[in-house]
């Protein structure tokens, strides 16, 4: 089933490309204005991308196929490129983060610590998300530990658990902590699941939302695909975020799928992290999980009611800064933040990571890196996807 949607969303995308190069293509052979006008709009549009673009590896495809091929190039242009913004979902999404930002206050202590350290304003100023000290902060290297400490935490929730991920898979990993939920959903506790629809689209069966809800837990899937509307194929939910009772949050690389534990791994072993983090940076992550499930279904009139308060308890007082990403801003904030701490290496830059898909800006800084006699060093697995 889940294939087949995906061929039944792509033939979809195919056929809308097609039908409207076909009725051009026919208007030009008619009006040979048709053509001069898509060239000058072509050559509007490659000017716009010189002029706003954040990143020359994304928008150079663009401006080549607009220069070599100005009627296909405007069309895909406009089919794809500029989709987001007609795009139901991600207007929504706008609107639910404008509200959030109410929620994102950054203490006048911890803002006046700051104002020297560059890199940790940044993220402070430009992403939204509030820096605090008062955090416990558990570093896993590997998938199977995160788990562990992900059951351990999930069987003392007692009022609320939030789960969103990128993928979710049936076997060891989801089925044990399916369980768990399953379990808190009857005790009353409000359980909720997201989970993005194209990287669940050959784990999960199209009816497996209605599953969720019967078992009392409630369950939003990103971004649904659909053969003639809403096909925004590069604007994808990647995050991975576990929070529960508003105590405790999970993140890092690791989705919810066995071969992330090292179960069954058809690609050998899989080398990804997760972290653990408890105190007051607790709450961006719930703010980041309650604005996507809101953009969705707005249920949430009040977010306080899911802080928990940690000013009675006294934790490590190193900066956390947990922090969100977007497409439907300007700033490219998380890859600037890893351009920003390549540029000011001084001994050595250590990088693992099992997808290692860089643009020319992320090169240059690490090439630089190395020519000014930094330890750059790249740990990447042989066997990939």
């Amino acid at each position: 089933m889940a294939i087949r949607k995906g061929i039944i969303v792509g033939i979809g995308l195919i056929l809308q490309i097609l039908l409207s190069l076909c009725g051009y293509i026919i208007l030009e052979e008619i009006l040979g204005v048709v053509s001069i006008v898509y060239t000058i709009i072509g050559l509007l549009l490659i000017l716009s991308l010189i002029r706003n673009s954040k990143s020359y590896s994304y928008t150079l495809p663009w401006i080549l196929i607009l220069f070599s091929y100005p009627l296909v190039g405007t069309l895909m242009y406009i089919i794809i490129g500029r989709n987001k913004n007609n795009s139901k979902v991600l207007k929504n999404i706008i609107e639910s983060e404008k509200n959030s930002k109410n929620y994102l206050i950054q203490d006048a202590e911890i803002r006046e610590e700051i104002k020297d350290n560059g890199k940790i304003r940044y993220l402070s100023d430009f992403s939204g998300y509030p820096v605090t000290k008062n955090n416990d902060v558990e570093y896993f290297p590997l998938g199977e530990d995160a788990f562990k400490s992900m059951l351990e935490e999930l069987k003392k929730a007692e009022k609320f658990i939030f789960f969103e991920y990128f993928i979710i898979k049936h076997g060891i990993m989801w089925n044990s902590i399916l369980e768990i939920l399953e379990e808190k959903a009857k005790k009353g506790l409000d359980v909720r699941v997201m989970y993005d629809d194209v990287g669940c689209i050959s784990t999960l069966e199209n009816s497996y939302p209605k599953k969720l809800e019967k078992k009392g837990i409630k369950c939003i899937v990103f971004n649904k695909l659909h053969p003639i509307s809403g096909v925004i194929m590069n604007n994808r939910d990647h995050r991975k975020i576990l929070v529960i009772d508003g105590k405790v949050a999970f993140s890092g690389g690791i989705n919810i799928a066995d071969e992330y534990i090292n179960i069954n791994s058809p690609y050998g072993h899989w080398k990804d992290n997760g972290i653990k983090i408890s105190g007051d940076a607790v709450w961006n992550y719930t703010v980041m999980f309650l604005t996507m499930w809101n953009a969705f279904d707005k249920r949430d009139e009040n977010f306080n009611k899911y802080k928990y308060n940690f000013k009675d308890k006294k934790m490590n007082n190193g900066y956390v800064v947990p922090y969100a990403e977007t497409p439907l801003d300007n700033e490219i904030t998380g890859e600037d933040v890893y351009l920003n701490i390549i540029n000011q290496a001084d001994k050595y830059v250590y990088i693992i990571t099992p997808y290692l898909i860089i643009d020319t800006d992320m090169i240059n800084s690490l090439c630089l890196a190395a020519k000014r006699g930094v330890d750059v060093r790249i740990v990447i697995p042989r066997n990939t996807r």
